[in-house]
């Protein structure tokens, strides 16, 4: 009988999915554009705008891309973590609006999940119990001068 207990217990235990960690957070996109390591790294010549955000008038729009990254989150706090996965989508976008001849991405909302999330202040970022992510999906655009 003990065995028997014991072996449904194991069974239950084993057969039990566990819960991973899935914060969803809301984050002012301004604290990652102030960050130490983008203001060297994001040299101003491609401005970023999010959807619902003032923007210049666009002149020509260059393509749409969605990029994801994901950082380790261990030993680090969750915002922290967060700030460093935005800042990877966006040097990850300065390059690619380079490559098309922009000098800005518009319309940026995140897209965690290919699920769009706008806000004219805010990204999404999820921590998990290790692994972060952010994505972001925006425009290629070339705009006026302000």
């Amino acid at each position: 009988m003990k065995n028997i207990l014991m072996f449904a217990l194991l069974a239950g235990a084993i057969g039990t999915p566990a819960m991973a960690r899935d914060t969803e957070l809301h984050l002012p996109f301004a604290d990652v554009l102030a960050m130490p390591e983008a203001q060297s790294k994001l040299d101003g010549s491609i401005k970023f705008y999010l959807s619902g955000q003032k923007t210049p008038k666009v002149l020509e729009k260059k393509g749409e891309e969605s990029v994801s990254k994901k950082t380790n989150g261990a030993n680090k706090d969750d915002v922290t973590a967060c700030k460093w996965a935005a800042l990877s989508v966006l040097l990850t976008m300065q390059e690619q609006a380079r490559r098309v001849g922009a000098n800005a991405v518009v319309n940026i909302v995140s897209n965690y999940k290919h699920q769009p999330s706008k806000s004219p202040k805010d990204y999404e970022c999820h921590a998990g119990a290790i692994i972060v992510g952010v994505a972001l999906k925006g425009t290629y655009a070339k705009v006026a001068a302000k």
